[in-house]
């Protein structure tokens, strides 16, 4: 079929058309502000690109619209509105679906999938758990936010003729009964796995269901749970309801994989489970880390059965690992298996990826932007360079930031760091007031180039430049590089 997506520069949507092209549909598609890595990766597959939201489009005359939840009937000052070709589509009668519901009933029908819930960790336990399973042979379906640098791609249909890839896995070693149900041993051939970053974020503007409910998984990781997405959700409860209908889509052979370490899933599983449990992080789970997160022993149960030495550096990657490699578990990939393949893991693009290093200046991307997120991914950075100093440059631009929620955090979130840089421009609270507790360790600008001149101005030989935003961020870090060379 000729699909066109609209919104198809958000790492999810790029991904399905990824998935879609590879499967054999012509796929066009429209956005608008494209930057990397999504728009080269679509152009490298030959998938045109239309800028804007246009009613002309309605010429392209596809079998199917799927909408992306960027998409919505708001109207701009003059009252016209700012998605014009949804409201032609809707006029015209057209079919038109969403992403994640697309995605259901085109690929993931029939296969095994092995979903990647969470507030933190999820492009990076995903892509772990990819590469885990493609190291073992299972050649994994995946969807990740982000582009692993393992693969190249944010998504690929892998092995989808198979039906008996899980045959010889068996039934999971020492399962434990489920909350609520009897204990249920059995991994049935249910077909080939397919491994996907599973968001809480709504599908649609016609579909306010979190995406991940249309994933159907056999597998489920729940790898933490915060309160975020301020601009529609009240509340944590209000989260925590949606990962509860999560669970409840998971079979009774399935396996549900939580990190122990999190009140907030307990009060999710408290609602109800009716598969294999299998916890992580916690002293009393069934997956523990013993050492750093660089090179540690994981414990099943207490007994070692495997040792992680890589690349990553972090608690947050420790715990990500864990939750791989008990999900990779699942379809019969040993904790051994798993731990060797983290070995040649590299991390996702934009998850603390060295951009440059210019007279001694090293200067990161990373996607951090929640204030936890923040401040693991500091933490991390401090374990790996120790005394050297690192220059925290940020900007707060997530819905649930820009809205204010948890900005009282972020001193908390930069703490580790030695000078940290705000960019301020579109906040609708007061960064100074808000970063005043960090005294004269803090810098605040209103505009990308104020950042830049802040800290060409303060960087010297040595440094480690730390860039987190979960945008384009202005370009900063090329920026920066020529600035300070």
């Amino acid at each position: 079929m000729h699909i066109h997506i609209l919104g198809i520069c958000g790492t999810f949507m790029g991904g399905l058309a990824a998935l879609a092209r590879e499967a054999g549909h012509r796929v066009t598609g429209c956005d608008a502000g494209v930057y990397p890595p999504m728009s080269d990766q679509l152009r490298a597959l030959g998938i045109e690109l239309i800028e804007g939201f246009d009613a002309g489009q309605m010429d392209l005359g596809p079998d199917m619209w799927v909408v992306g939840n960027v998409v919505s009937r708001a109207r701009l000052a003059d009252g016209s509105p700012k998605y014009p070709l949804m409201e032609a589509i809707l006029d015209a009668g057209a079919p038109y679906t969403s992403g994640p519901q697309w995605l259901a009933e085109h690929v993931l029908q029939g296969r095994h999938v092995l979903a990647v819930a969470g507030t933190h960790g999820k492009t990076t336990t995903t892509s772990m758990l990819a590469w885990v399973l493609e190291q073992a042979g299972l050649q994994p379906g995946f969807l990740v936010g982000g582009v692993p640098m393992n693969f190249g791609v944010s998504a690929r249909l892998g092995n989808c003729t198979s039906n008996d890839v899980l045959s010889a896995a068996g039934p999971p070693q020492g399962a434990k009964a489920p909350l609520g149900g009897s204990a249920v041993h059995a991994v049935t051939s249910v077909g080939a796995p397919f491994v996907i970053e599973a968001d809480e974020y709504d599908t649609a503007f016609f579909d306010k269901r979190s995406k991940f409910v249309h994933y159907r998984p056999r597998t489920a990781v729940l790898n933490n749970l915060e309160f975020d997405h301020a601009d529609i959700f009240d509340d944590l409860a209000a989260i925590e309801r949606q990962f509860h209908h999560l669970v409840r889509t998971v079979p009774a052979g399935g396996r549900v994989v939580v990190n122990g370490l999190e009140e907030s899933l307990a009060r999710v599983l408290h609602e109800g489970c009716w598969s294999e449990v299998r916890s992580f992080g916690s002293a009393v789970s069934d997956f523990t880390a013993q050492g750093e997160p660089d090179a540690f022993d994981v414990l099943e149960r207490g007994t070692p059965v495997a040792r992680v030495e890589w690349a990553l550096n972090g608690v947050h990657n420790q715990l990500n690992a864990l939750a791989a490699i008990a999900a990779a578990q699942h379809v019969g990939v040993s904790p051994a298996q798993a731990a060797q393949a983290l070995g040649s893991f590299r991390n996702v693009r934009r998850r603390m990826e060295v951009r440059g290093e210019v007279r001694g200046i090293t200067v990161y991307d990373d996607f951090a932007h929640h204030p936890t997120a923040i401040r693991t991914t500091v933490d991390g950075l401090r374990r790996k360079v120790g005394g050297a100093r690192i220059l925290a440059v940020f900007e707060p631009r997530s819905n649930t930031m820009k809205l204010g929620a948890m900005k009282a955090q972020l001193p908390w979130s930069l703490e580790q760091s030695d000078l940290a840089f705000c960019h301020s421009g579109g906040l609708g609270w007061d960064a100074v007031e808000v970063l005043m507790p960090m005294g004269d360790r803090v810098q605040v600008s209103d505009t990308v180039d104020g950042v830049i001149a802040q800290v060409t101005s303060q960087a010297r030989p040595g440094d480690h430049v730390l860039c987190m935003s979960n945008g384009s961020f202005g370009g900063i870090h090329e920026r920066l590089l020529a600035a300070l060379a």
